[in-house]
């Protein structure tokens, strides 16, 4: 008996909807991203064998220069805006709209308060020439002295956000008082939990942190 004769399809295929769909997921990581602001400062931090990984959002840095130069930030835009108007309203700034927003949109601190009104007010080029002359954010280990100005950002940050991982980057030639200061002004604000940014190096073997790592390794 005869077999019926099946039509040949085309093997060809369509690929208009998977370039589609390739271009719509192009477009929306364009739009999506958030680009990592500029540093304020080289900083060169230690190495350590530490891998705890930080969270992408909700981060205030605390970052030292080789100079021992203190600079603030912290990373959600909308609570920036906040927290300039937090520190505007307790320190009698008298900043005007535009200069919030410059802040909003800025990245790092690092200067006194008398000189924030200026440096909010200057173009954006202008500001990344004073910041690199910037004299940092004055600090004390006492962290209710007069001119410990870090104690206020602190402190307005954490009240507009309580949800912020405290962060200290230091450069590896920076001088330990300096880091003191904010470990002090941290300790006077009942801050006992923060986290110290650090390069990740291999573990040391013979130490009792490779043999931690490698337990599983010897048990196969």
């Amino acid at each position: 008996m005869p077999h019926a004769k099946l039509p040949r399809k085309s093997t060809n295929i369509d690929m208009t909807a998977m370039c589609d769909v390739a271009f719509l997921l192009l477009s929306f990581f364009m739009l999506a991203t958030k680009f990592k602001p500029d540093e304020p400062v080289v900083v060169v931090t230690p190495s350590s064998i530490s891998q705890i990984t930080l969270p992408d959002v909700d981060i205030m840095m605390i970052t030292v220069d080789p100079k021992g130069r203190i600079f603030f930030s912290i990373d959600n835009k909308l609570k920036r805006k906040d927290l300039i108007e937090d520190i505007n309203s307790e320190k009698k700034l008298g900043l005007t709209p535009d200069e919030i927003n410059s802040f909003a949109l800025g990245s790092s601190i690092g200067v006194p308060l008398n000189q924030l009104k200026s440096f909010l007010g200057a173009p954006p080029d202008q500001q990344k020439q004073l910041i690199s002359a910037a004299p940092g954010i004055p600090a004390d280990t006492n962290a209710f002295a007069p001119n410990n100005e870090l104690a206020a950002w602190v402190n307005s940050a954490r009240n507009t956000n309580n949800r912020l991982r405290i962060c200290i980057k230091a450069d590896g030639d920076a001088s330990f008082p300096n880091v003191q200061k904010i470990i002090k002004t941290f300790e006077g604000e009942k801050i006992f939990k923060f986290n110290l940014i650090t390069n990740l190096k291999a573990i040391p073997s013979g130490t009792a942190a490779y043999d931690d790592a490698h337990a599983g390794e010897k048990k196969s």
